[in-house]
């Protein structure tokens, strides 16, 4: 039987619940802190305090998308998870090169080099540093999807070895992939290059398509068989919401393939930081709005519980 592997420890599909599939639960102090503040969501208490206002609504699971050596923090994530009762999935991986300072070792290493530091975290332990160096100190914890990140409208020849990478890395591994989509562009590049590395599509999620809310650019994407995550709901500032018109028109054609999460990576988004909508937003807020719209509670089910439990799970 499959399974969700979370940073305490694999579990069954049945138990996922309530899925956030894209969030940023911790960002250390990084690089990418350097040149953006706001992306600094450090505090375990604060994050703790978050997820427990999610899981007296009902969340159960969210997938932490912060890959290698940019602010990850496997040993705080599952203090999070231990203290909130979230199931969290640690993500191995790389994200975009602007991430990362230049001569950064995963500009330097192959395809094949990365794809062994994947795998070691996946079935190892992930490093207590986050290889950040200069010694590799594994812990208990195992990362549980593999998230990398393609650019604006096309990959470029590194992201490209990034994507192979993680091909590689899941064909051995069975593990599940997370995409990062700048403005949702260059998407089916993505699934091409994966599906090409022998990837089971079913199980890839291609993040932030609802950026490009197109609804003949999605309809394309789906037939794939690729799963598309959501998370601009709160970012409309128009009168329609982009998003809420895309699942209207896509989830009874393609009611297994599309997800949720909010992808809130700066601290003004969390209100235990003092910022709104806080993470409770899609359970409470965008849910009711979903259900005014007209979508049945039994989707919602799909949206939140039974996709991501396929998504997120190992392949046999």
């Amino acid at each position: 039987m499959t399974f969700i592997r979370t940073v305490l420890g694999d579990i069954s599909q049945d138990d996922v619940g309530f899925c956030y599939a894209h969030e940023h639960i911790i960002i250390d102090p990084s690089y990418p802190t350097e040149k953006n503040p706001d992306f600094e969501l450090s505090s375990v208490d604060l994050a703790a305090q978050e997820l427990r206002h999610f899981y007296e609504l009902g969340g159960r699971t969210m997938v932490d998308t912060m890959p290698c050596d940019c602010g990850r923090n496997v040993s705080k994530l599952a203090d999070v998870s231990r203290m909130s009762g979230v199931n969290i999935v640690c993500p191995t991986g790389l994200h975009l090169e602007k991430y990362y300072p230049k001569g950064h070792w995963g500009q330097r290493l192959s395809a094949e080099e990365l794809a062994e530091l994947f795998v070691a975290d996946i079935e190892m332990g992930v490093d207590v540093n986050d290889y950040g160096g200069p010694e590799i100190h594994r812990t208990k914890h195992r990362s549980g999807v593999i998230k990398v990140a393609g650019g604006k409208d096309n990959l470029s020849a590194h992201e490209a070895k990034i994507f192979k990478a993680a091909a590689l890395a899941s064909k051995r591994t069975g593990c599940p992939i997370i995409t990062h989509s700048e403005e949702g562009t260059a998407a089916m590049e993505q699934v091409a290059l994966l599906a090409e590395g022998g990837v089971d599509v079913s199980r890839v999620t291609i993040s932030h398509t609802d950026r490009k809310p197109e609804l003949e650019y999605h309809r394309e994407l789906l037939k794939t068989g690729v799963c598309l995550e959501y998370d601009s709901a709160f970012r409309w500032k128009t009168s329609e919401n982009p998003t809420t018109n895309l699942i209207i028109n896509l989830a009874s054609e393609f009611p297994n393939q599309l997800m949720l999460g909010m992808d809130a990576a700066r601290s003004t988004y969390w209100a235990s930081y003092g910022g709104k909508p806080g993470l409770t937003y899609l359970l409470a807020e965008y849910r009711a709005a979903l259900l005014d719209a007209g979508l049945e509670e039994a989707l919602l089910q799909r949206l939140f519980v039974a996709n991501p439990a396929h998504a997120f799970s190992f392949a046999e």
